[in-house]
């Protein structure tokens, strides 16, 4: 699993990790019952900390996207297709946002 992760950016790691998960199962590149790699695993792929993978996959437990099975691995949930389309708008009401603080702190009017 490719998940890009960027130090300097000021996103957290593991905001970055559940991120990457996150729309790669919104996608639908991952499916519903497949399994995500262990966090051991994806933690030294990525060269990130146990503790880091960890919060991530807590995170995405906590949205409702994954299942944790104790003993057996982190499964991905079944999405409904409404919950699907109101995940994608809260992300995207939340891109827009950012862009416009973004473009505010540069000093850029609303007309450009």
């Amino acid at each position: 699993m490719h998940i890009p992760i960027d130090p300097s950016a000021s996103a957290p790691i593991y905001e970055q990790i559940r991120e990457g998960i996150a729309a790669a199962i919104l996608s639908g590149d991952l499916a519903p019952g497949d399994a995500l790699p262990s966090i051991r695993v994806l933690a030294r792929d990525l060269r990130v900390s146990v503790i880091t993978t960890t919060r991530a996959y807590n995170e995405l437990v906590a949205d409702g996207l994954v299942d944790a099975v104790r003993g057996k691995g982190v499964f991905v949930r079944a999405q409904d297709a409404g919950q699907l389309r109101e995940r994608a708008l809260l992300q995207i009401d939340e891109a827009f946002d950012a862009a416009v603080r973004a473009a505010r702190s540069a000093g850029i009017e609303d007309h450009e």
